[in-house]
């Protein structure tokens, strides 16, 4: 048999904890506890170690945050999910617990929680079981700031006007907001337009897309309809839309989609890929980040048949290595590389291109 799956949930809710409890007690092979705070929790955890915390941020006592930087101070952290409030100001607390650790967010509404919770339950099971097979020693770090780097001016409006026909598409999930962070922090003004689908609820998307664009030379923001990928700027699709790229005269635009779920997620990696394949071919270079499952495998091989280069991150510096190890499986990937390698390996392939 399976070893079990213990969950701990820390929340000072009474609903959300019962609600939470009653939806999974029933779940094979998982075991759940409750702490009201992180200091019941703490207490808790002397006597069973969870497989998975489950973590409001908002609390008495402790907040969640303050609770997940000490977790994360551990030699060996417990994998931590969120499980957050919508509203403004929470939205941004739930995007730095990301960066500060936790590996995925699961948004609750501040009303209908149970309702909310009993449509959620496939969601929770997912996000606990791919936490567990996760390693968050390697999610821990500091407070996203800006970087210490010698000053370099962000182009002027207009100078973000200039296409280009190169275009750099990348995915990632579960861990991929701190190798996003890694992946843009160093990009010089000018690198190739950049369009990316990262996991992600649609409360937080425009959240973390404005935390990095803070950090960043180069301009990071949330994808609109008709948005130009053009040099100096990453588009981030939003959550619960799918983002296409497509060619519009001498520029590439993004296009925003509803529709079901692609390879299980909503925005997929499948479709982004697969739509540079088709509208950028061998002017583009696709990066396939850390995650669970497998989407965005099959549309990396996609673009790699349209003559695109194709990079996986390799595994010892993923957080998860479900999504790059489909993609090497179906022989999509043209090199693998650690993630902090993975800027220097795109704007390289980005020069020849250019040369060509």
């Amino acid at each position: 048999m399976a070893p079990l799956l213990r969950v701990l949930v820390v929340d000072d809710s009474a609903v959300v904890r019962q609600g939470v409890l009653t939806l999974l007690e029933h779940v094979p092979g998982m075991v759940v506890e409750v702490a009201s705070d992180p200091l019941i929790a703490r207490q808790k955890m002397k006597s069973h170690r969870p497989d998975v915390i489950l973590l409001d941020l908002e609390m008495p006592r402790m907040d969640g945050l303050t609770f997940l930087r000490e977790l994360m101070r551990e030699d060996a952290p417990v994998p931590v999910v969120v499980c957050s409030g919508l509203a403004g100001p929470g939205s941004e607390t739930a995007v730095r617990a990301l960066q500060e650790g936790a590996l995925e967010i699961i948004a609750k509404p501040q009303l209908g929680v149970g309702d909310f919770l009993r449509e959620s339950r496939a969601r929770l099971v997912e996000a606990i079981r791919d936490a567990a097979r996760a390693r968050p020693r390697l999610a821990r770090r500091a407070p996203l700031v800006r970087a210490e780097v010698e000053p370099l001016e962000r182009p002027a409006s207009s100078l973000l006007t200039v296409t280009t026909d190169r275009v750099v598409a990348v995915g990632a999930s579960t861990g991929g907001t701190e190798a996003l962070r890694q992946l843009l922090e160093p990009m010089p003004p000018d690198c190739p337009g950049i369009v990316i689908v990262q996991h992600m609820p649609e409360q937080f998307t425009s959240a973390f897309a404005k935390r990095l664009h803070q950090l960043c030379r180069i301009e990071v923001k949330e994808a609109e309809q008709g948005d130009r990928v053009q040099q100096g700027r990453a588009l981030i699709a939003p959550g619960n839309r799918h983002l296409r790229v497509r060619r519009s005269g001498g520029h590439y635009q993004v296009e925003l989609m509803d529709g079901g779920r692609v390879s299980g997620h909503k925005p997929s990696v499948d479709v982004l890929f697969q739509s540079v394949a088709r509208a950028a071919g061998e002017n583009a270079i696709g990066v396939l980040l850390t995650g669970m499952g497998e989407d965005g495998a099959d549309g990396l091989l996609a673009m790699k048949q349209a003559g695109a280069e194709t990079l996986a991150q390799d595994e010892a510096s993923c957080v998860v290595f479900g999504m790059p190890r489909a993609a090497i499986e179906r022989g999509a990937v043209d090199e693998v590389v650690p993630l902090s390698s993975i800027t220097a390996a795109v704007l390289r392939r980005a020069r020849r291109l250019r040369a060509h």
